[in-house]
């Protein structure tokens, strides 16, 4: 039982560069925005640049990892992760800056692809929403630090915004070294025909008896399964890429990311009255509050069930987000509810919604089409993210942050819907007994 979490947690590790490279933009922007003087549009650019990454790295990482294994490719993430820290670091200009950032989001668009795909594939049913859950818990967690670094690296001046992209280099070269340590998938191993290998693989995790039971399942799926782009589009399996579509998008349309990105931004110009190093400071309390309520998802989420949870999560970012667009109606808008009501939506998320619609994504699509089914719903979250990275100060300078809010708040409504009516429940059901369910469907 420690393996099957010593490799979670490796594999999980992308998870803590994701968040880290996702957020630290958060505190960096405020620095480069006023050394290289942005436009709104140039400030937008440098915030979304990592995500036009994220959008191509999802594309090819499920390919990539279908043909040459999950373990290799993560590899590959952590030698870009790397080398985006360093070359963000040290741009000398807005284009070299968006280049780094760009290899960046490759590695982030393979690694979220791939860290909850490669944990499920290791994690025995009764503990998999735990385990993959762990990607979001290491999500939150680099989200965390890199707020923190942020605020710590503040009070160095206008030029700190290079050391708050270099640290990430560390953390990318341990990731590289675990990986070696940690053992293919059993399941992708049983495609390649390496039976001998998954079957010990599976004896460490769950024991000889259930491993040998485990590989009779797998091996029966594997022989059904064409494993070919055709299948995600057939009845069933389309219905499954349909809802994981929809969880994608809505995840990133619920509007947590206005907060996450673009927080220290809302604090210093839309409240007004923060310095720079107050603002980013204002984050790590935000930081903190979506760390501690992504430890209480991991509790509830094999107990309670993903559905629950996911309703629950969207509903609650739902009121949140209305209350921030009713706050934002006031002369000037007090600080202390902003504040507050950017914590509820944030806790909302993590509790539900942040790691929920991972377990789903990693838990729905048959095996040998999994890699590339987890590509099309990962590609649809980036492009997601990015749509709303892009335009949220534009569509706040067009409506005002009430408009906006109210947008993100409706988003959410449909989401609690969404969920409620079309999204299965997979608590407690093996992969193999969730691709049988999508069986019965006819369309």
């Amino acid at each position: 039982m420690i393996y099957v979490w010593v490799v979670s947690l490796v594999a999980a590790t992308s998870g803590l560069l994701f968040g880290f490279d996702i957020a630290v933009i958060n505190g960096a922007i405020v620095f480069l925005k006023k050394q290289w003087a942005l436009t709104e549009f140039q400030t937008e650019l440098a915030a979304s640049a990592l995500l036009s990454g994220c959008i191509a790295g999802a594309a090819v990482g499920g390919w990539f990892s279908d043909r040459y294994g999950r373990r290799i490719v993560l590899m590959a993430s952590a030698v870009l992760f790397a080398a985006s820290a360093l070359g963000a670091a040290l741009p000398r200009n807005l284009t070299e800056f968006a280049v780094a950032r760009i290899l960046g989001g490759v590695a982030i668009g393979v690694a979220s692809v791939l860290a909850p795909l490669y944990i499920a594939e290791v994690a025995p049913a009764r503990l998999r929403g735990r385990l993959v859950s762990l990607n979001q818990m290491a999500i939150v967690t680099g989200i965390l630090l890199a707020y923190a670094t942020n605020w710590v690296l503040s009070f160095q001046g206008d030029q700190s915004w290079r050391w708050m992209f270099a640290v990430a280099a560390a953390p990318a070269v341990f990731f590289l070294v675990a990986l070696f340590f940690v053992p293919e998938s059993p399941r992708w191993l049983v495609e390649m025909g390496k039976e001998a290998e998954a079957l010990r693989i599976l004896a460490r995790v769950n024991g000889q008896q259930a491993a040998e039971i485990e590989l009779v399942e797998i091996r029966a799926a594997v022989a059904e399964e064409s494993g070919t782009w055709k299948e995600l589009f057939q009845p069933g399996i389309r219905r499954a890429l349909f809802i994981a579509i929809v969880l994608a998008v809505m995840q990133q349309w619920s509007g947590v990311n206005t907060v996450l990105f673009y927080g220290s931004i809302i604090l210093q110009d839309k409240v007004g009255g923060h310095s720079a190093s107050a603002a980013i400071g204002a984050n790590v309390l935000i930081g903190a509050v979506n760390f501690l309520f992504t430890i209480v998802a991991i509790a509830l989420i094999d107990r309670v069930g993903r559905k629950a949870l996911l309703i629950f999560s969207s509903t609650m970012m739902g009121l949140s987000l209305t209350g921030l667009a009713l706050v934002f109606r006031m002369t000037p808008p007090p600080a202390a509810l902003v504040i507050t009501l950017m914590l509820m939506c944030v806790a909302s998320f993590a509790v539900g919604l942040g790691p929920g619609v991972w377990v789903v994504l990693s838990e729905i699509f048959p095996n040998r089409i999994r890699g590339r089914a987890m590509s099309i719903a990962t590609l649809s979250l980036w492009v997601a993210c990015t749509v709303l990275t892009m335009t949220f100060l534009s569509i706040t300078t067009a409506l005002g942050p009430t408009g906006a809010f109210y947008i993100y708040a409706g988003m959410c409504a449909f989401t609690a819907w969404f969920v409620w009516r079309l999204t299965p429940e997979t608590k407690n059901r093996t992969l193999e007994e969730i691709e049988g369910f999508w069986k019965e469907y006819k369309s």
